[in-house]
Formats: C-alpha cells, structure tokens, sequence
C-alpha cells in the first residue's frame, strides 16, 4: 500500500533559558527526537505513549503547525518542511486535525456555520450556495441535524462539539487526518459514538488517520497498526494483532501490562514499569528505557539501539516470552468498552 505520509528523523528541541536580560541557553528539552514513521492511505497508524513523551508533539510536527528542529516530512513525496506558504496552504486543504478537547477547539463567537464555512473560505472552494450546501452535508455526515448550523459552540455537549470539529476538519475534503487523542475528554458512551463515526468516515471517504492516544481499548478498535513511542523516540512497531499478541518490546510488555486482569495466571512474566519518566531534559544515555527496564545491562547504557525490525531493543530477540496473549482480551473494563462501542455502532446504524 501506497505511503501518503512519511515522517524521517523529525525532532522538536525547545532552547530551556536562564535569566531576564541576558538570557543564556542552560539546557534544550528534546520533546521529538529523531522520529521515523509512515502513514498508508486509507489506514489508521496508532501513536501511543505515556502523557508527555511526544505524541501531541509530533502530530502537530507532521501538519507543520510547529516548526520541526530536523528531519523531514513527506506527504505524497512532497517535502513539507519545504513549502512557502501557499503550498503549505494548499498541503493543508489535505491534511487536517481533530483536537483533543471539543470546548477550547470551538471558537465561541462564531456559528457552528460560520465555522464551517470558513475552511470553504480560506481555501476559495465553492460560492455562497454550495458552501451552504456543503455544511449541511458536513452535519449530515458526523450525525447532527441541519438546524444545528445556527447556534453557537456553548449550546452543545461535549460529544456534539467533537462532532462539529470532526465536521470542520472534514470541510475541505482532506486525504489525512491527525486525531489528536479525540475522545479522551468524553464520557465512555460518547466516546463509543464519536469511535464507531471517525470509522464509518474512514470507510466512506477514504481517510487516512494518525491517531494519538493512550487508552488500549480505544487503540484495539480503531487501529490497523500501532506505533509506541517513549520519551521522544518510536520504540516499537507493529501490525495491532501481532503488538497485543506478541509484544517485543519491554516498555509495550509494560504498557499492556499495566491493563489489570481478574485471572493471575494470565500475568506471565512481565514486570510492571517502576520509576518516574525521565526528563526530556536530560535523558538518560544509551537507550532510553534502561532506566526502567528489568532487562537491561551494560550495553543499554552505552549505545542506543536502531529500530531494526520494528523494535528499538539491543535484546528484542533474546527476551523471553512475555507469557500474556492481549489479543483476546484487554482488561475487564476495556473489553467492556470494545462490547460498547461494537453495540453503539449496530445501534446507530450508521456509525
């Protein structure tokens, strides 16, 4: 399958400065450092992690919406990090972003057709009859009702606000779209709705998703494949069967292991991640993960690894069997969650 996004090397390092008037640099916090990865048309690629370990970051490096510190971005073959503005522009008809919490991404003093007019607007597509058109085919996709276009943001709920950012981000008619952790900030039975839409849109228009976030049960329903990242390095990746079946990596070991489970015997061999994340700040030499891993020697300490083979681990041949097959059964409130959002999809019909 055709790769539409490329990602090679891309890093974020913010300067940490001390001082008022002559500020000197004492230190650079290295969010994004060195992160390869690449997004198929029409699949979902899962970026999941500890909170603070670079997602947000790098979904936002990818559309360009920061200025990455190196590497590059390639939508199509097309050299991102390149363009002048009205290529970027035109880039961004394409690709576009969900984000994380449906009250702040709304702007308050416009109407929910104002707001979806405007990409319409800034990208010169249509006249005034066919942008109208096109915002009631916009509600009629994410499941709201064509009299909703009049009212304002501060009269819906959380799950319909998304709804309306979802439309937003659909108004162009994008290739790409970052989903920046979508449903975290709703309850769990939205959360099903707004999982079970973003999929029927993906089957329907041929979107292409990178989708962030933290929440496994989420991860299995939605994902085709999943990258792991740690401390602003991708650790590991793999097709979503094979990671919940066959985790390589001891932190993706951790991750999923963390998830409790009423059957002990079902725990295996791995052992729970201790410790506090390191900081950006100053990571740890070596690989990363050392610091918390029960794995490593000397060697970790010494040499980071490569990704090779869709893992970053100087011993991902050598480790033993994690014990713990996740791909029939996450834990019980997750596995509840998937039940929910299978029902809430026949449920609706169209999501």
């Amino acid at each position: 399958m055709t790769a539409l996004l490329e990602a090679e090397g891309i890093a974020k390092h913010y300067p940490v400065r001390q001082g008022l008037i002559r500020a000197k640099t004492i230190g650079t916090v290295r969010a994004v450092d060195g992160v390869s990865f690449s997004v198929r048309k029409g699949e979902t690629l899962a970026l999941v992690g500890e909170s603070g370990c670079g997602k947000s970051t790098t979904a936002r490096l990818v559309l360009r919406l920061i200025e990455p510190s190196a590497g590059h971005v390639r939508f199509e073959g097309v050299d991102i990090t390149t363009l002048d503005r009205a290529a970027l522009r035109a880039f961004r008809r394409r690709a576009q972003i969900v984000f994380q919490d449906p009250y702040a991404s709304l702007n308050p003093r416009l109407t929910v057709a104002e707001t979806l007019r405007e990409p319409l607007e800034v990208h010169g597509i249509g006249d005034g009859r066919s942008r109208k058109a096109r915002v009631e085919e916009l509600l009629s996709l994410v499941g709201l009702a064509p009299y909703h276009a009049a009212r304002y943001g501060h009269e819906f709920s959380g799950g319909q606000r998304q709804r309306i950012g979802i439309a937003r981000a659909l108004a162009a008619g994008p290739d790409l779209v970052v989903c920046d952790e979508p449903v975290s900030a709703l309850d769990v039975s939205i959360q099903a709705q707004v999982v079970n839409l973003l999929r029927d849109l993906q089957r329907r228009l041929g979107l292409a998703y990178l989708f962030i976030a933290h929440d496994l049960a989420v991860v299995k329903h939605v994902a085709d494949r999943v990258a792991v990242m740690y401390l602003g390095r991708i650790v590991e990746v793999a097709e979503k069967n094979e990671l919940f079946r066959n985790p390589r990596h001891p932190y993706t070991r951790a991750l999923l292991a963390a998830i409790p489970h009423p059957d002990p015997t079902r725990r295996g061999r791995i052992v729970p991640l201790g410790g506090d994340l390191p900081s950006p700040l100053n990571p740890p030499s070596g690989c990363r993960f050392r610091t918390r891993c029960p794995f490593a020697q000397e060697i970790c300490a010494k040499e980071d690894p490569p990704l090779e083979d869709g893992v970053a681990c100087h011993f991902r041949d050598e480790l033993p069997p994690a014990g713990l097959d996740f791909s029939g059964g996450l834990a019980p409130n997750a596995a509840r969650r998937l039940a929910l959002f299978a029902e809430a999809g026949r449920r609706q019909g169209t999501l």
